[in-house]
């Protein structure tokens, strides 16, 4: 039986380190930021709309879209990140479930999504794991990265959304978990 789960929390809180030690016990992992870059790869459509959304200075030297450009673009304004998300989500989406529907019927496929919450997916999974880690924390593994944190805390640091996802989600599918565990204790 294919079980599905949400990986979520903010930005440093530790989902990727989660991710791979799922991954080192056999689940399937799916990355949905290492699907959005994909997506607006040069050449894709997906660049090419938010090349002409964002105009030609958000594209980088190398002819790649300059993430750091864009993401001071973004995350200082709030209808530019409403429709860079117009552009980035149903591609990351359609993408996503492409890789989904490859997955074996008895994997454990783990989705690593940031924004599990904010868009209203924890209902498609059968668990929802949120990563936590205090703020002073979290904000040192973003500087360690080089992110510019400010801009970006109100957007994705400092929300309690994806704790209310997982209670959500936990409560919808309390009696889908429970076969979930069992079974995969029984692997």
């Amino acid at each position: 039986m294919l079980v599905r789960v949400g990986l979520t929390g903010g930005l440093g809180s530790g989902k990727s380190t989660v991710a791979a030690l799922l991954a080192e016990h056999g689940a399937v992992v799916i990355d949905a930021d290492a699907i959005a870059l994909e997506v607006v790869r040069a050449g894709t459509s997906g660049f090419d709309a938010v090349v002409a959304r964002f105009g030609e200075h958000v594209v980088g030297a190398d002819g790649e879209l300059d993430r750091g450009r864009l993401a001071e673009i973004v995350f200082s304004d709030d209808a530019a990140r409403y429709e860079l998300n117009e552009i980035v989500h149903p591609l990351v989406a359609r993408r996503s479930a492409q890789l989904m529907a490859a997955v074996a019927d008895d994997a454990i496929v783990v989705y690593d999504v940031p924004l599990l919450a904010e868009n209203g997916l924890a209902g498609g999974f059968d668990v929802v794991v949120v990563v936590e880690a205090d703020l002073p924390i979290r904000l040192g593994r973003l500087a360690a990265r080089g992110l510019p944190v400010r801009s970006r805390c109100s957007c994705k640091i400092c929300r309690s959304q994806t704790s209310s996802a997982a209670e959500i989600s936990s409560t919808l599918t309390k009696s889908r978990c429970k076969t979930s565990s069992a079974s995969a204790r029984r692997t």
